[in-house]
This record gives C-alpha cells, structure tokens and sequence, in this order.
C-alpha cells in the first residue's frame, strides 16, 4: 500500500505563506503587539491563527506558487506588505491614546511628570498617556474588539487576495484617513482639557492684571493639577468609550461585515 504525499509541498507552502502574513500583522497590531508581550507568545498565538484559518484558506493560493522561486518570493513579498499595511493601520488608532494624554498633561501642568511606557518599548512619556495606553489594552479585551481584530486578520484573505495585485492607490487613500483619524480622535479626547486650559489661563491672566503683586505661578500650579485631575476622574469613563467605539470604526475598512 502505497499513500501519496504529493499534497504536503502545497500545504506547506500556504501555510507558510499564510503565517507570514498573520504573523506580520500579530506583531504589529494592538493588544497583541505589544512590546511587554514576549515575542514567543506573539509568535505561539499567530502560528495557533494559521493553523485554525488553513483550511479555509488554503485554497486561495494560485496554483503556479511553486512554479519558480521569484514566484513564490513574490507571493511572499506580497504576504508581508498585506501583514505590514493591515498591523500600522489598527497600531495608528491605538497612537491617540498617547497623543491624547500628552495634551492632557500639558493643559493639566502635568508634562514634568514622565515615566516609561510599557506599551512603547519602555520609552519616556507623559504619565497619563502612559495610564491611557495600558487601560485602553486592558478594554481592547475587556469588550472582546481583539475577536474583531482576529475577524479582520481572517477577512484580509477575501479582501486582499494571495497573488493579486495590491491597490496602491487605495491603500494610500486609507493610510492617510488613518492617520488623520487618529489625530482627530487624539484632539477630540483632549478637547475638555484645552477648553478648560484656556479658560482657566485666560482667567489667570485677568487676575494677575487685577492684582499685580499677587504670586499667580505658585497659586495657578496646584489648582490646575487640582482641575485636571478632577476632569480626568469625570470624564475617563466617557473618554474610555468614545475611544473604543472609533477604535471599532477604525477596523471597520479591514472587515466584510
């Protein structure tokens, strides 16, 4: 008895094809790409991914991937700019949240106060972008958007076909709604704080006209900690779900439903 094992080349080869893809956009899409999430768990959760999208897949590969190496490099290099473009677009939207606690601080005279962010490597940032950061992972799974995440990665093999060529054009057209988007949302969260801030130094400024030899520095430092504080505990819960519900548009283009 004799069992033909001609099939295994081409599933390897999808699968392979596939993991690159998948594995691009696990290690770059929020949540899940963190940089305080060990690479061996990223890479363990993409190749369970692959695993379980093969057999639906599987089948949208051409025929003629094996026929030369410059063709499958090609069906590769394909793999890994679908995987790149699909991860910077979900990571973009994730930037306002550390946009947003920058021009917190700033209008709060919070600036000063700098920490790492163990969602960016480690680097130096405003305190609370940093809190926004891990809070807005910590709801990414709280309100299960890492499933549409997930749904988006499965939706990218129907939407961007393995083989076919990319739409420069409309992807460029996206990148830059994207990034736009994000700034948007970044000023929008920001908005009650710059209002306030303008408010309450254009009152400084009346006040320090009024009374020239009252110490407004000494006395405006502490009372717009005070304020800014007060807004921040007010308004997270509001701020917290404006985010996530844009962070669900956002993924939107990269969804069939």
């Amino acid at each position: 008895m004799t069992v033909n094992l001609d099939f295994l080349p081409v599933i390897v080869m999808s699968f392979l094809l596939m993991f690159a893809r998948i594995g691009t956009m696990m290690m770059l899409i929020p949540a899940f790409g963190e940089t305080f999430i060990p690479v061996r768990v990223r890479l363990t959760i993409a190749l369970l991914l692959t695993y379980v999208m093969l057999p639906i897949n599987s089948g949208l590969y051409p025929a003629d991937a094996m026929s030369s190496l410059a063709r499958l490099l090609s069906l590769l290099g394909g793999e890994l700019l679908v995987g790149i473009f699909i991860g910077l677009s979900m990571k973009l939207i994730s930037y306002a949240l550390s946009t947003a606690g920058t021009i917190m601080a700033n209008q709060s005279g919070l600036a000063f106060a700098m920490g790492g962010d163990a969602t960016n490597s480690g680097q130096q940032g405003a305190l609370m972008g940093n809190f926004l950061n891990v809070l807005g992972i910590c709801m990414v799974f709280v309100t299960n958007l890492h499933y549409v995440m997930i749904a988006a990665m499965q939706d990218s093999f129907t939407l961007f076909p393995p083989g076919n060529p990319l739409p420069v054009g409309d992807l460029s057209a996206l990148a830059v709604d994207t990034v736009s988007h994000m700034f948007s949302v970044a000023v929008r969260l920001g908005s009650p704080f710059i209002v306030v801030g303008i408010v309450f130094y254009f009152s400084l400024g009346l006040l320090n006209k009024l009374m020239p030899q009252m110490q407004i520095f000494f006395i405006a430092m502490p009372i717009n900690i005070m304020i800014g504080f007060g807004i921040f505990l007010l308004l997270l819960s509001t701020l917290m779900g404006y985010y996530l519900s844009e962070f669900r548009n956002a993924l939107q283009p990269f969804l069939l439903n």
